[in-house]
């Protein structure tokens, strides 16, 4: 018997039943408050997310807007193929993961089931193409040449291909319209990746973007891609627990993008990029008396330029390639080529990325720069074969010497030592190693006024700046290269290159003699690209406007309505104007006429005296390597811009094909007689291409477009991805140092 009394006994019972009744009211306020939460507060949000678990969304890709030229010719368009994907999802639920059915499927395919499997593997920093770099929730495609008969196979065989698809899809298609490639100019498309899918979710629109988008990677379609691609249509249908479609929740149709019309001519195109290849063939059959074998030209670059608008009709980059390699995803042997050392990296657009010494074409800079330093534009400077500056001696070409002569003298035979002469002079009056605070630096002065060492602008990804090699950059580059100049000196090496690296350890931050001369006739550390040559011949011919260089000329929708017109921009005026100008004009029509661009002009099909033409050649030199060719030409309509990479003389080199397209726009026959109804382009295209009410381009009769054979791939990595060696590779490599000779 307890000896505890019944009334505490009584007690502690009725805590126990308090305290339980407390903890069940306060489950029960609990409850209540999270079913109020559930069903009122938020109630509607959480009907909203349980009716969305029965519907299912099904994705109708936007027809992707053409890429037209100036004359409605279409360079990048779509056509229809039958695409076989494969769902990642699906096949890892598969207790293989799915190993069986691509076994099978590479079988029906009649392709190496490796293939197949690389071609779905995910991209990452370790997994070399062929792979996927898209969402891996989207359907990875493994071929766009599936034909009717696979296709049915696939789709009759449902069970032994989970997640395997066979349907009509609409793949980009660049037509090779005329025979012209534009590969560096059109670009290509990529799968949308994950993370730029995440990043669109919180924007409204044409900005939105799905798991099924493709997105422009390069050239106009990386540009121009907000335009171009549209907005994906989206089918809400409604299905039960067993996901049967049971009806539809409503759709958002797709809208086709729209289409953009460029300043390119096809035919142009076509003529600039085959001559260009043509110039290279031949400089390999010239032989260069320095390195005592033929020249090499392994790579070059084209502009044809509209000089009253920065409009660009034509650009060529070789080496080039197909980009029709990348439909559906590239082959790991096409991939590993397009990004060696031996293809000379045909990805790159050395147009816009190719940078090199200019040599002699820039002299009309520095016939500029010597004018605005106070020079006297009509007065008479020596032109011996040599100078001795600071202990060197720096020739002209083949050590020719004219004597006491004018400015535009000096230009038309482009004599290095009268602008040796005038840039040390200038050196000399703003301290020399000594440089007053308040020093002119006309010459570097006017390069920048002349749009040099700066971006042009273009409509293309990827442009780099050139470099003008001035005070502010020497001595930041002696800061990055202080150590390693140092280190490489204290090795007592007695090679070219263990002499620059002695003097650049001790004061490479100077301004020193050479490299002020050197600068004068385009040499030493100074960049620039063949498209800033062009827009600077063309601010010659227009009176002294810089353009920004555009392709894309205007926006119009489906149906041929304008949306949006892209005007031509003026970023300046070039400080030769007036009397100045009139005098470089002169000067650059006598380089044809009888300077060092005559012999390819005179009684070579060219109609002296019908069609005004002016050049400066060039012929820069690259340590290591042959001389680069240059010839920067204009009309009173277009400026036309060559260079090749160990070319030869810029005449030589560059002068026959400069000639054929100028030939080509004129319609100027080998015999020199013109023939208006053969010109190409006589005058640059002003207006914009008709439109039939479906939207197609109504092609001039004249020009007769028949599209070619039927291609169906994007192109090449984004600029951004590509290795570092690559982007480097479009960088020609000077003289340390700075000094050097340049030549006509």
């Amino acid at each position: 018997m307890s000896n505890i009394p019944e009334t505490g006994r009584t007690r502690r019972v009725t805590i126990r039943l308090v305290v339980l009744q407390v903890l069940v009211l306060s489950l029960l306020a609990t409850l209540g408050g999270r079913l109020w939460y559930l069903q009122i507060r938020n109630g509607k949000e959480f009907t909203e997310k349980a009716q969305g678990n029965h519907i299912r969304e099904v994705v109708e890709p936007a027809v992707r807007g053409e890429i037209l030229d100036a004359s409605g010719r279409i360079l990048a368009g779509n056509e229809t193929k039958l695409v076989v994907s494969v769902s990642r999802t699906a096949l890892l639920q598969q207790k293989d993961h799915g190993k069986a059915v691509l076994n099978r499927l590479a079988e029906v395919l009649g392709v190496p089931a490796d293939d197949v499997k690389n071609k779905v593997r995910l991209c990452d920093a370790k997994t070399p193409q062929p792979c996927w770099n898209g969402s891996p929730y989207q359907p990875i495609p493994v071929t766009q040449q599936a034909t009717t008969q696979q296709a049915m196979q696939i789709m009759e065989r449902r069970e032994d291909f989970p997640g395997v698809t066979a349907q009509p899809t609409a793949l980009r298609r660049y037509t090779n319209a005329e025979g012209a490639s534009a590969a560096q100019i059109l670009g290509y498309l990529s799968p949308v990746t994950d993370d730029e899918v995440t990043k669109s979710a919180d924007k409204a629109g044409r900005e939105r973007r799905l798991p099924s988008d493709q997105i422009g990677r390069a050239g106009l379609e990386s540009v121009y891609d907000d335009d171009l691609r549209g907005t994906t249509g989206v089918d809400r249908l409604e299905v039960d627990n067993l996901g049967r479609v049971i009806g539809s929740a409503g759709n958002t149709p797709a809208q086709s993008g729209n289409n953009l019309v460029t300043s390119i001519d096809a035919r142009v195109q076509k003529v600039v990029e085959d001559q260009l290849v043509q110039a290279m063939a031949d400089a390999r059959t010239q032989y260069d008396k320095e390195t005592h074998r033929n020249y090499i030209a392994d790579s070059g670059a084209a502009v044809v330029m509209d000089v009253h608008t920065g409009r660009i009709v034509a650009m060529a980059s070789a080496p080039t390639y197909d980009p029709n390699l990348w439909v559906g995803g590239i082959s790991a042997k096409d991939y590993e080529t397009l990004n060696s050392k031996d293809s000379n990296y045909p990805l790159i657009n050395r147009a816009i990325q190719g940078q090199s010494a200019p040599g002699s074409t820039f002299k009309v800079i520095s016939t500029t720069a010597a004018v605005q330093a106070g020079y006297d534009l009509n007065g008479r400077y020596p032109c011996p074969k040599s100078l001795y500056i600071g202990g060197r001696e720096f020739k002209n070409f083949e050590s020719e010497q004219f004597g006491d002569i004018s400015l535009e003298k000096a230009l038309e035979v482009s004599c290095d030592t009268v602008f040796y002469g005038l840039a040390y002079d200038q050196w000399m009056k703003d301290g020399g190693l000594k440089p007053k605070k308040d020093a002119q630096d006309w010459f570097f002065k006017t390069a920048h006024e002349f749009g040099l060492g700066a971006k042009t602008g273009v409509d293309l990804p990827g442009e780099v700046a050139g470099r003008v090699p001035d005070r502010q950059w020497k001595q930041s580059y002696y800061d990055a290269m202080k150590d390693s100049w140092c280190a490489q000196a204290a090795k007592g090496g007695h090679e070219y290159d263990d002499e620059i690296a002695r003097e650049n350890c001790a004061d490479g931050n100077q301004m020193r003699a050479g490299d002020m001369v050197n600068f004068a006739i385009g040499q030493g550390d100074t960049l620039v690209t063949p498209l800033q040559m062009a827009r600077i011949y063309s601010a010659l011919a227009n009176g002294g406007t810089l353009y920004r260089p555009t392709i894309g000329k205007a926006v119009v929708s489906p149906d041929g309505t304008l949306v949006r017109d892209i005007a031509p921009h003026e970023d300046g005026k070039i400080p030769a104007q007036g009397k100045l100008l009139e005098y470089i004009d002169q000067a650059t029509a006598g380089v044809v006429t009888s300077g060092t661009a005559a012999w390819k002009f005179t009684g070579s099909g060219w109609p002296q005296g019908k069609i005004e033409l002016h050049a400066k050649t060039g012929t820069a030199e690259v340590a290591g390597k042959q001389t680069t060719s240059w010839l920067t030409t204009y009309s009173g309509d277009y400026a036309v811009v060559m260079t090749i990479s160990q070319g030869g003389t810029g005449s030589g080199g560059s002068g026959d094909s400069v000639r054929r397209i100028y030939q080509a726009l004129y319609g100027v026959d080998d015999k020199g007689n013109i023939d208006n109804s053969k010109a190409l382009l006589p005058k640059p295209q002003a207006e914009l291409p008709k439109f039939n009410p479906d939207g197609t381009a109504i092609v001039p009769t004249a020009f007769s477009y028949e599209p070619g054979a039927t291609f169906l791939d994007p192109a090449p990595p984004a600029q951004a991805d590509q290795p570092a060696s690559v982007l480097l590779a479009a960088v020609e490599p000077t003289r340390g140092g700075g000094y050097g000779r340049g030549r006509a």
